[in-house]
């Protein structure tokens, strides 16, 4: 295998803020974008009720969403940035950038719409089949959700595709993650396992991915270990922080800069690839 090193950095600051880090443009953007779903994000989930038990009556989740920053987020903005930090079209065939939008299913149409204005002439949908729900309170009353969707968008050619000659169809299975190896940050956060089909798909070793929106930095770890060049932005102090010592521990070691505890991004593998 190739001796060269692999970088991961996630940094605590807006996406649109991409230019002062000098990171390289993308071979892929992959995003988990905030679904938007206001006072209601907790309605199918025991959350809403205090220890999961309505007869103990509402929790503090009650009404409420999950962030507060979801009501902030702007799609013509996220997509024109998203263009800026990808790769220009290539000239040749099978090497082509993607952008992989992870979104509700009433958004799917919305992000297509807004990848067309920016850029994004094609894209295509695929799905998650999970084998439960987190619609648990309905289950009663209709039948629950039980899928997970994205978006691949793309410019003019058809993005890298690596299949190994096998056909790959438009839905995966959603396999969780091991919470002893990932352990579970945020409430939207994806499988590291699923990224990783993702990731595999559509870049190669060394290209370079970037995650606008990282959260847990699952993005981050998923291609440390596939040897891809990661970078990630993630508004919230606490994610970030969250992140950076238990999702990405294991790929840095961490040191404290005084009392302002900033973290020093240092890759294990200076001299050598990843392999966790």
């Amino acid at each position: 295998m190739e001796n060269k090193k692999v970088k991961a950095e996630l940094f605590n600051d807006n996406f649109q803020n991409f230019k002062r880090y000098n990171i390289p443009k993308a071979q892929l953007v992959l995003v988990d974008i905030p679904y938007n779903l206001g006072v209601n994000a907790y309605a199918s989930s025991t959350e809403w009720y205090i220890n999961g038990d309505n007869k103990q009556g509402e929790s503090k989740k009650a009404g409420k969403p999950f962030f507060n920053t979801d009501g902030n987020f702007k799609i013509a903005e996220y997509m024109h940035f998203c263009n800026r930090l990808l790769i220009k079209e290539p000239k040749q065939s099978g090497k082509a950038l993607a952008m992989i939008v992870f979104c509700a299913f009433e958004q799917m149409q919305i992000v297509a719409e807004y990848g067309k204005k920016y850029g994004f002439k094609h894209s295509y949908p695929i799905f998650f089949i999970k084998n439960y729900s987190a619609q648990v309170l309905k289950a009663n009353m209709k039948i629950v959700g039980a899928t997970e969707q994205a978006i691949v968008l793309y410019r003019d050619k058809l993005p890298k595709f690596n299949n190994d000659g096998h056909m790959i169809f438009n839905w995966f299975e959603w396999t969780r993650d091991n919470s002893d190896i990932y352990p579970k940050i945020h409430p939207n956060q994806k499988p590291v396992s699923v990224l990783k089909k993702l990731i595999k798909i559509f870049t190669d070793e060394f290209d370079t991915v970037i995650d606008p929106c990282a959260g847990s930095a699952t993005t981050l770890r998923a291609c440390a270990e596939l040897n891809r060049n990661s970078y990630g932005f993630e508004v919230s102090k606490k994610f970030y922080k969250d992140a950076m010592e238990q999702m990405l521990s294991p790929i840095y070691f961490k040191q404290y800069n005084g009392n302002n505890q900033k973290f020093q991004q240092i890759s294990l593998w200076e001299d050598t690839p990843c392999n966790l």
